[in-house]
């Protein structure tokens, strides 16, 4: 059986290129998830490996799919190689168990670890660019602006939290919290 593995780091990315890419390649089951690849855990990663017998044919569109690391990409691969399993990177080709085919593979996956570490160090440098300005500000931006805020706050002298919450839709918590920094200044 041929098995496709699609895989994105965060939520808002979107799954549905590399979905194509795998149903073009003629995969009987594609398993996806939008989950980071820095991490060992990966569910449907780890229930897929589970299903894979000899004979079986395992699709990814890309090597950094599998992992970010060069040795957990080599240790994968040489596990699924001893099952019986065959890989195939669609944009790499099929790799193949010969001398050749592992020295290739090991390349590659080196490659794919020093782009993701340049990326890593690109965004660090960044950010360490935007945090000399005067206005960075760290962490997500906020959801409501501090209009909506203060209205939501002087609601609460005659509605409770739970009302405040059905009007403006600005949580409890959200509400506590901007409560505290009005006492604290």
């Amino acid at each position: 059986m041929k098995y496709g593995y699609a895989r994105v780091s965060t939520a808002n990315q979107d799954l549905e290129t590399q979905i194509q890419a795998l149903k073009k390649e003629s995969c009987d089951v594609i398993y996806s998830e939008k989950f980071t690849g820095t991490k060992a855990y990966r569910p449907e990663f780890i229930a897929l490996l589970s299903k894979l017998e000899a004979g079986d044919t395992l699709v990814v569109t890309k090597l950094d799919r599998f992992a970010r690391s060069t040795v957990d990409v080599i240790q994968t691969v040489k596990q699924l190689f001893e099952k019986g399993v065959k890989v195939h990177v669609l944009n790499m080709g099929l790799v193949e168990e010969t001398p050749t085919g592992r020295l290739i593979f090991n390349i590659m996956s080196s490659f794919a670890e020093f782009e993701r570490d340049m990326i890593v160090e690109r965004t660090q440098e960044g950010k360490a660019i935007a945090k000399q300005r005067e206005d960075f500000r760290e962490g997500r931006p906020n959801k409501y602006t501090r209009k909506q805020i203060d209205h939501a706050l002087s609601l609460l002298n005659t509605h409770s939290y739970k009302q405040v919450e059905e009007v403006t839709s600005i949580s409890k918590s959200t509400l506590i919290r901007a409560k505290r920094k009005l006492v604290k200044k």
